[in-house]
């Protein structure tokens, strides 16, 4: 009885030591098969101007492609890239941007967005602190005193001539406009004529083959511009300085625009801010839509304009 016992108790511990090692083997293959991602900033804080470095790289790709915004366009606002360089082999990815920022003050690289596969894997945000080295209270003492010298009108002109001609030519340019936008061609400024512009600009970017390139940050935000543009001559609102926040608001209480392509361009608009800042990464079935109802929302506009004017007559 006693040697059954220990039996049962060796047997115990093999079924248990296997089961172990049959957890590990699997943690194993799984941290062996699965993407790895790393970043690193050279530096937290930075003077104007100064140069840093991002790196981020990703391990165990399996020869699967990674996909992410565009050579520099990763970085959002305010930090100006100079240099970005992406390596991919069969296995690893590594991308080096080099950057500066020239404005002072702090800044963040939010999460940056890399597709692996079906997988979206995500940078940590970084903070970055701009300093202005140059501002420090040292005391500048003059080398020598200052010399009274008496100057006549020949000398005033020598000086300041070019300014004094610089300003009549920029007068003399001011009123041309002027003149122009009063007396000139008209018609260039009518409805029917946007309309054909603006449908010739979306052609030309059509042919550029950003959406069957899968180049969607610049397909966006030439999209976006054209129809900016288009808004602010065609409904005379301020759509090329206003955010897009903004713009969708001032459209929602102006009530000039037709609800349908408010909301066309109120998806448009909020889907290309978050591509702008890879938040997003659209399909081609998704870009050739945007596309399709921009163009139609460009062709419709003669309508919104016509209830307009009906409106203001009642």
């Amino acid at each position: 009885m006693p040697v059954t016992k220990k039996h049962e108790a060796a047997a115990l511990i093999i079924l248990t030591l296997r089961k172990i090692l049959l957890i590990l083997s699997f943690l194993i293959c799984a941290n062996a098969f699965s993407q790895i991602l790393s970043s690193n900033v050279e530096k937290k804080t930075l003077a104007l101007g100064e140069i840093n470095h991002l790196t981020i790289k990703i391990d165990n790709l399996n020869e699967q492609q990674v996909t992410s915004a565009a050579k520099n366009e990763l970085l959002p606002f305010h930090f100006e890239e100079t240099k970005d360089s992406i390596g991919q082999t069969a296995n690893t990815y590594e991308r080096k941007i080099e950057f500066a920022v020239f404005e002072e003050g702090k800044f963040t690289i939010p999460e940056l967005e890399f597709k692996v596969g079906d997988r979206i894997l995500k940078t940590i945000p970084y903070e970055i602190d701009v300093i202005n080295t140059a501002q420090k209270a040292d005391q500048i003492n003059d080398i020598m005193n200052n010399k009274q010298v008496k100057l006549e009108a020949k000398d005033y002109w020598e000086l300041y001539k070019f300014y004094i001609l610089a300003a009549l030519a920029g007068i003399a340019v001011i009123i041309a406009i002027i003149m122009f936008i009063k007396w000139g061609r008209k018609s260039k400024s009518s409805p029917v004529v946007a309309t054909n512009q603006t449908l010739k600009e979306l052609d030309s970017l059509k042919r550029k083959k950003y959406i069957e390139g899968g180049n969607f940050r610049s397909f966006y935000v030439e999209l976006i511009d054209i129809s900016r543009t288009f808004i602010t001559k065609q409904y005379r609102l301020p759509a090329d300085v206003l955010l897009t926040d903004d713009l969708i608001d001032v459209m929602k209480k102006n009530n000039t625009i037709s609800q349908d392509n408010e909301k066309i361009i109120e998806d448009v608009f909020l889907r290309g801010d978050l591509v702008k800042f890879a938040k997003t990464f659209p399909d081609q079935e998704t870009m050739e839509r945007d596309f399709a109802n921009i163009r139609d929302f460009v062709k419709r506009s003669s309508k919104d304009l016509e209830f307009e004017n009906l409106r203001k007559d009642v």
